[in-house]
């Protein structure tokens, strides 16, 4: 669990707000830190923390202390969703979240010569769906190959005497491929589990969370994921469990981030999916409303590679 915070809980109409969480996590680290030079630059970082989000009555938690950019977010997930690995299919669509790690220049600092500028290597969606398939290039078919871990979950989920399991589990981090990423994943694990008979949870364990720019986005991210495969396998979200490793904040980021922990949160919005598909890879940005989203004003940093 979180380290104890010396703030109060910040509440609405009396109610613990789940932000809480979040910005418990910054104060964490803003006062108990250690200050590490890391690969892309200084940090303040802690080890361990946890944190719980309901997803019930349709809730999402897109974080409300700052906006959030969830329409981004979306659509990297639908990118994962249907195994690209193609950063100009992101470019296409005004996601520049991963410009930076798509360059040649960064490629080749990653010794991958053979990869073309914006061809990612095997990174989330590669994984998500063709686990351990040998990769060429983003534009190679890789339908049959490797082990789709997404259709497995979501087999398992759609049957009543499978959706129980203990083993439905989503691994991004494949140690014989890392070396071919431009990135090696910081969302590493995400298991799927039911109880009550039709209540779907995810839990995720992240190795590495940027706290200021890319933990707001993986929250939303994963909750987008629930209510998705919750929506198409007939079952209703309930929870999203977030688990952290490394928890961070760039030293240029301290500065942006400290007035956020005196912001009250409001109510978080809520999300509907308005149709099903027989596929998961056919659902649009289109089929998701976000409703009621209301915010303090954004906070701006940089993003690192």
């Amino acid at each position: 669990m979180l380290k104890k915070s010396t703030s109060g809980i910040k509440t609405r109409n009396g109610l613990i707000h789940d932000e809480n969480q979040y910005l418990h996590l910054i104060e964490d680290i803003l006062n108990e830190g250690e200050l590490v030079e890391g690969r892309n630059g200084k940090t303040k970082s802690i080890f361990g923390s946890a944190m719980h989000f309901s997803l019930e009555n349709n809730n999402i938690p897109i974080l409300t202390t700052k906006k959030v950019a969830w329409k981004t977010c979306l659509r990297e997930l639908l990118w994962f969703i249907k195994g690209s690995t193609s950063n100009v299919e992101l470019q296409n669509k005004n996601v520049k979240i991963w410009n930076g790690n798509a360059s040649r220049e960064f490629l080749d600092s990653r010794g991958l010569h053979h990869l073309e500028e914006n061809d990612l290597g095997p990174v989330y969606g590669h994984q998500w769906r063709f686990f351990n398939a040998p990769y060429t290039n983003c534009r190679t078919d890789y339908t049959g190959k490797g082990t789709d871990q997404l259709q497995y979950i979501i087999d398992e989920l759609k049957n009543p005497k499978t959706r129980t399991s203990r083993r439905l589990i989503m691994s991004a981090w494949n140690p014989s491929q890392l070396n071919q990423m431009a990135l090696p994943p910081c969302h590493v694990l995400a298991q799927f589990n039911v109880l009550g008979g039709d209540k779907l949870s995810c839990s995720l364990y992240q190795r590495s969370g940027d706290v200021g720019l890319g933990v707001p986005f993986n929250i939303a991210s994963y909750s987008f994921l629930t209510h998705l495969i919750a929506k198409h396998c007939g079952l209703k979200a309930t929870e999203f469990c977030y688990y952290l490793g490394n928890s961070h904040i760039y030293s240029d980021h301290l500065e942006s981030l400290s007035p956020q922990i005196s912001r009250m949160p409001h109510a978080f919005p809520t999300i509907t999916i308005s149709k099903k598909y027989d596929s998961i890879e056919e659902y649009t940005e289109a089929d998701f409303n976000i409703h009621d989203y209301t915010f303090h004003p954004p906070i701006k940093m940089e993003m690192r590679k």
